[in-house]
């Protein structure tokens, strides 16, 4: 999906009206704000169908965001290679995607009773996992006991624990305003980013040459039964990843200049999604904004601990130092060189 036959050139032509969203659909779910689900229904909200005009099921994303064909490669005889069309989204995204997927593991997108927080948190003095059942119309959690006796004995509600979750976020979180300004000023700096950036990407086009000479090589140790069938695609895909990986960082240095300012770029915008999530009653979207920003989720005292990311853990610090009040671009800057 997002690509369509061309009968005439016998080739592959990129799907003008679904390609756009699709990759949407990457962007999104490489913020860690989105679930499956919410994907899935967010097609629904936009007109994305299959190409056989049936609806995205729940499935079909996770498959969508797993199929490499969207980085322009195949697999084709067990093997990888390099397509002819014209990828759709970068590796980068598509590596950031799999990760988020990585991290949230076989997570039950609906959980039984709407429990929102199921499966996110561990209990600090037993390491089992945090339960949640309903009582007189309230969600709590509390810690299954499953290794036995255990010093956690009192039940949290809901309430409370997005009350926690939410207090956090908020020294996180950057307004939409904001993050147009900081956005802005981040543009300004590429003029000068790419006049310092030559010398990487001759280093970069260096490495390139030397992954390229490596591909060619290797075919020919193969031919010379050197290398099993299996031993050849593993180190022919690794390859493969290598050129495409140096490809787009010689494009972005390129294009863009240094290679802090996409991930800067990223990163005010997850600051964003914090502050929009905050102000939405959607609970479901949280756990998997937690698990991209941090780890080590627990329950301890009926208090949520978790541990940030360096990032966010600096700008929670500085927004309380500041009286909730982030400073940019300069702050962003710096905490990229830290």
């Amino acid at each position: 999906m997002g690509y369509l036959n061309n009968p005439k050139t016998r080739g592959i032509d990129v799907d003008s009206d679904k390609a756009p969203k699709v990759k949407k659909l990457f962007e999104m779910y490489a913020t860690g704000a989105y679930t499956l689900h919410s994907l899935a229904n967010w097609c629904k909200e936009h007109g994305l169908r299959g190409n056989l005009g049936k609806e995205i099921a729940l499935s079909n994303v996770q498959s969508i965001l797993q199929n490499i064909f969207y980085i322009s490669l195949m697999k084709y005889g067990g093997e990888i290679h390099e397509g002819q069309h014209e990828p759709l989204i970068s590796k980068k995204l598509f590596d950031s995607c799999q990760e988020v997927m990585a991290k949230r593991g076989r997570v039950h997108e609906v959980h039984k009773n709407n429990f929102a927080f199921l499966g996110l948190l561990k209990c600090a003095s037993c390491g089992c996992s945090i339960t949640a059942e309903k009582q007189k119309g309230h969600n709590y959690y509390r810690c299954t006991k499953k290794k036995g006796p255990c010093q956690e004995k009192h039940y949290l509600r809901e309430e409370a624990l997005t009350e926690q979750i939410t207090s956090f976020l908020q020294k996180v979180s950057l307004s939409s305003q904001d993050t147009e300004k900081v956005l802005a000023a981040l543009d300004s700096e590429q003029d000068k980013a790419r006049e310092s950036a030559q010398s990487e990407v001759s280093v970069l086009k260096e490495q390139l040459i030397s992954v390229e000479a490596k591909l060619a090589k290797l075919l020919d140790v193969y031919l010379v039964d050197a290398l099993s069938t299996e031993e050849y695609a593993a180190k022919k895909q690794s390859l493969l990843s290598q050129k495409m990986s140096l490809s787009e960082k010689i494009t972005d240095f390129e294009t863009k200049g240094l290679s802090w300012l996409e991930p800067a770029r990223e990163f005010v915008k997850s600051l964003n999604q914090a502050a929009k999530l905050i102000e939405s009653d959607n609970l479901s979207e949280l756990p998997t904004f937690l698990k991209n920003i941090g780890s080590n989720h627990i329950l301890q005292n009926r208090q949520f601990v978790f541990t940030p990311k360096i990032e966010y853990e600096i700008t929670a610090e500085r927004s309380e130092a500041n009286q909730n009040s982030l400073t940019f671009p300069t702050w962003c800057r710096g905490s990229e060189s830290n």
